[in-house]
């Protein structure tokens, strides 16, 4: 337990910090970080829950990439102000908005233009978030007659894919669920899951879950009374299942790189039958980017 109370510590004093320096765009005053620098700077951040971008050009002028919305048609001004500094000289058809799309457009500008630029756009097809977690449950798959709650906690890791704020996930879980007196039964699960994430925002989202396989270690003690006979019997199991368990959870955005998590889980299963029990299964979080 101890060791597991310092690793929740350290994991709640980390933090990855990014260089960024202030800058004054049309009499705002912002902190940017500078992704590309080379005959044209790109620079960006998370402001106010919405990621801005900035051009930077060879004569210091700082320029906002925009992509406004008039009458339901968005209007790329991003596209036409790019195409323009770099003299039309690369197509814009398939440019986004997004970091990496960006990043990779300035940046084969640069190599073109400049023989001593050093290309830093490398295409990165996953990326990472560590989380640890803990809160409560009655295990609603479990006989659990006087719907006793015991605590929990875990740890997780996330994969996502390459889009700049990714809707898609999956998750490997560790958690283990604390033996109560009047529910004497405690498991440690690990578990692999898929993630969808229906409200997306760089400063919030909000997900469901689905846990499509679970291996457990179950320590449970099962009293029974015949004729006035009370026998006590212990059992140990490991359970491979493939249960299809569905929660719900969201993410918000405490640091750049930072977040606390709030989960619902285990709401019902596919393939397990609930006891009897409306789920009572809810943890709080912190993860953080890798």
């Amino acid at each position: 337990m101890k060791k597991l109370a310092c690793l929740f510590c350290f994991v709640l004093s980390f933090a990855v910090s990014e260089a960024q320096d202030t800058y004054t765009v049309n009499g705002e005053l912002l902190e940017l970080k500078t992704e590309v620098n080379g005959k044209l700077d790109l620079l960006w951040n998370i402001i106010d829950g919405k990621y801005r971008y900035f051009v930077r050009t060879e004569n210091n002028n700082i320029v906002e990439l925009k992509n406004t919305k008039v009458d339901g048609k968005f209007q790329q001004e991003y596209k036409i102000l790019l195409s323009e500094l770099t003299n039309e000289s690369m197509s814009t058809k398939r440019l986004n908005l997004t970091l990496f799309s960006l990043k990779e457009f300035i940046d084969k500008h640069n190599s073109n233009t400049d023989s001593s630029y050093q290309s830093t756009a490398v295409r990165n097809k996953l990326h990472f978030r560590l989380g640890v977690f803990g809160g409560v449950t009655n295990n609603p798959f479990i006989t659990n007659p006087d719907n006793v709650s015991t605590p929990q906690f875990g740890g997780e890791l996330e994969v996502l894919d390459a889009g700049q704020i990714s809707r898609h996930a999956v998750f490997l879980q560790a958690k283990h669920v604390v033996e109560h007196d009047d529910l004497q039964y405690s498991t440690t699960e690990l578990s692999l899951g898929y993630r969808f994430r229906f409200i997306n925002k760089a400063s919030f989202s909000l997900y469901g879950n689905v846990k499509f396989g679970t291996l457990n270690f179950t320590n449970s003690t099962v009293v029974t009374n015949v004729d006035g006979v009370i026998t006590t019997q212990e059992f140990n199991q490991t359970a491979f299942d493939v249960p299809f368990i569905f929660g719900v959870g969201a993410d918000i955005r405490v640091t750049k790189n930072s977040f606390i998590t709030l989960s619902y889980n285990e709401l019902f299963a596919l393939f397990l039958d609930n006891q009897g029990n409306f789920s009572q299964d809810f943890a709080l979080g912190y993860k953080f980017n890798l």
